[in-house]
């Protein structure tokens, strides 16, 4: 996907998201960190410039509840990284929480953010929102919004680069 492919799939997104949900007043877009913050935000931009309000933006940083930290040991987190750098500056309770993450594999990305977004309180529903769905799950977890659909074999990498996070100037993704 090029920077065009991207843009029309968050519109395209962004259009599905609004049309399942109707009134956009009870919806916030929260992002996976790093890259699902991005696109949480370009999605939000597109919501608001639709319905002409506010849709309010929060990060997750779901390091402390991965699932395979005690199999790396904190000793091999890189020092900081045990900083939360969460930042959701709103109530979830009864709000339809759109999670947004850059790419859907395991699942288990998903579950760690699942269950630090339920220690904020009780959403009325949690929707998932990804830009490339490359299959390979290994948990029971499936996207409401999907960008593109990718197939891989498992010993290859998929990488987005986008403008805001990575040094190239252009967004793109990139099967490796």
């Amino acid at each position: 996907m090029n920077a065009r492919e991207i843009k029309r799939a968050l519109t395209r997104m962004s259009l599905e998201i609004m049309e399942r949900n109707g009134d956009v007043s009870d919806l916030v877009v929260v992002g996976i960190i790093t890259r699902g913050v991005s696109l949480a935000v370009r999605l939000s931009k597109l919501m608001a410039a639709e319905e002409g309000i506010e849709v309010k933006i929060g990060s997750l940083d779901i390091t402390l509840y991965r699932d395979d930290l005690n199999l790396q040991g904190r000793d091999r987190i890189p020092p900081g990284e045990l900083v939360s750098k969460t930042d959701i500056p709103f109530d979830v309770n009864d709000k339809v929480v759109i999670l947004v993450d850059d790419i859907l594999y395991t699942g288990r990305t998903t579950r760690a953010a699942l269950g630090q977004l339920m220690d904020f309180g009780r959403p009325r529903s949690i929707q998932l929102a990804i830009l490339v769905d490359r299959g390979h799950r290994e948990l029971p977890i499936r996207p409401d919004y999907v960008g593109k659909n990718i197939s891989t074999l498992r010993e290859e990498k998929v990488k987005v680069q986008l403008t805001e996070v990575d040094e190239v100037d252009q967004d793109r993704v990139i099967v490796i």
